[in-house]
């Protein structure tokens, strides 16, 4: 079975910075688009970043110029690079795996970043 375990989250102060990790088993990373997620409490879940198989990336206005996502795909990992990070920016993140041809979706757990003000 697919998974897709994300780790790094956790307690930052306002400016701080956290890695995400999100590493997948069963199926290679580089076949996939990659994508983080977050959801914050009361708010639907929204789109934070995006990273093709060719290698573009977009991400949500709220977080340009501050986040990075990338893979590794000798460790079959993608990673979500947090800079500069805000108050507003505390979420569960979670990380997606999608291949139309082969009809792949996947989600990771979860993990929590909260950011003190």
């Amino acid at each position: 079975q697919v998974q897709l375990v994300e780790s790094g989250g956790g307690l930052v102060q306002t400016g701080g910075s956290l890695r995400l990790s999100c590493a997948a088993s069963k199926i290679p990373v580089s076949i996939a688009t990659l994508a983080w997620y977050r959801q914050a409490p009361v708010k639907q879940r929204e789109l934070v970043a995006t990273l093709t198989t060719g290698g573009s990336t977009n991400y949500a206005d709220s977080v340009k110029g501050r986040f990075t996502i990338s893979r590794d795909n000798t460790k079959n990992t993608v990673y979500l690079q947090m800079n500069s990070l805000k108050p507003e920016d505390t979420a569960v993140y979670y990380c997606n795996a999608e291949s139309r041809s082969t009809g792949l979706n996947v989600w990771g757990q979860g993990t929590q970043v909260t950011v003190s003000a």
